[in-house]
């Protein structure tokens, strides 16, 4: 165990491992702040150092609570005050992420993840997700990474919200809903091994190098046994990219052999990826994208899972922009579920509920972007 001096310790961190006194004592476990109090009872006893496997941080469980409270604002709103709905919204996904991030970094650092506080986390953004989906759609917008980003934090908790959508319209039972929410969300964590420069350039990869970044499913299921996650989150981190005609790795399962979470991470994270740029290639627009899901050219998914996706998001996602057929451009800002192609388009200041006479004629590139 390393040791740590006491007066050197940040007040109010949380040890990421037990901490011990005289390397036998458990004097917290990381739930526990290490508080003033703490501090001086040790300096009392005269113990001038303590020690833990773990380092002091912020914690995961001060975390927890703050991704709480924001949920509980969030959903204590009136569901007509949109701009209070959206800014409460933002800063719940804010700290998501952050709490994302701080999972990656314990991954890379090799210290072992709970569960349990990821459970009670990921419970609290299928309750937001059920409360109005439309709204985490919306505000990733804010919380997209630089070009020169590492995006996997923000991989991992997009591809988890459209995971949690389609798992809703496929009917899973609360507890099954959760537990996809937890896979999905970690079922890249094996990249936390690998080094960032090889998925992060630009450039074409040796055969070497490939064959790293080919290891990151086995290592994310290794890593999650080790910490005792239940062996469908483990096994969808392990086949999240095998496909339904053998084409994947890194087993070459068909897809009778595919565990149903695997299969649903496959959609949600190949549609993330799909739309969000990447240092070796450009993002295409959400509409685009879909339609690229549903033809299942070589039938690498599950065609179920990749219409409930669309039934989750619609013809038209939210955050596209659009050309209509009054030749005016917009966005959609909303969906409705009962009528996937007449979305509701934000042009300048104003809305404009689609339908017959004013349609969405088609996307707009990049380039054309200026409403």
């Amino acid at each position: 165990m390393k040791k740590f001096v006491v007066k050197d310790i940040p007040a109010e961190s949380f040890f990421s491992q037990p901490m011990y006194a005289e390397e036998q004592f458990i004097i917290a476990s990381p739930e526990i702040p290490f508080s003033s109090d703490l501090r001086a009872a040790l300096e009392e006893w005269k113990f001038t150092e303590v020690y833990s496997d773990g380092e002091p941080r912020d914690s995961s469980f001060s975390q927890n609570a703050d991704i709480a409270k924001a949920a509980q604002r969030l959903l204590s709103l009136d569901s007509g005050n949109r701009d209070a709905l959206l800014r409460y919204a933002n800063e719940f996904y804010r700290l998501f992420q952050k709490y994302t991030e701080e999972l990656f970094a314990q991954a890379s650092q090799e210290q072992e993840l709970n569960f349990a506080a990821i459970t009670d986390n990921v419970q609290t953004i299928c309750s937001v997700i059920k409360y109005d989906r439309r709204l985490l759609l919306w505000v990733q917008k804010n919380h997209e990474p630089q070009h020169d980003d590492n995006y996997q934090v923000s991989h991992a908790v997009k591809s988890m919200i459209l995971a949690v959508m389609i798992g809703l319209m496929v009917k899973l039972a609360e507890p099954r809903l959760i537990e996809l929410g937890v896979a999905a969300l970690l079922h890249e964590i094996g990249m936390a091994k690998v080094p960032s420069r090889l998925y992060l350039t630009k450039w074409t990869l040796t055969p070497e190098e490939r064959k790293t970044i080919l290891t990151h499913p086995i290592l994310g299921y290794k890593l999650l046994k080790a910490s005792s996650f239940p062996p469908g989150v483990c096994l969808a981190a392990l086949e999240h990219h095998e496909r339904e005609n053998s084409a994947g790795y890194p087993q070459k399962l068909t897809g009778d052999k595919i565990s149903l979470f695997a299969k649903i991470i496959a959609v949600a994270c190949s549609y993330e990826a799909l739309t969000t740029h990447r240092p070796y290639k450009k993002a295409k627009d959400k509409h685009t994208a879909l339609m690229d899901l549903l033809k299942n050219e070589e039938k690498q998914y599950d065609d179920t899972i990749v219409r409930a996706l669309v039934a989750a998001l619609s013809v038209y996602p939210i955050g596209l922009y659009v050309l209509l057929s009054n030749g005016k451009k917009g966005q959609v800002v909303d969906i409705d579920p009962a009528n996937p192609r007449f979305p509701v388009v934000q042009v300048s200041r104003t809305t404009v509920q689609t339908n017959q006479q004013v349609s969405i004629v088609r996307p707009l590139k990049k380039e054309e972007i200026i409403v």
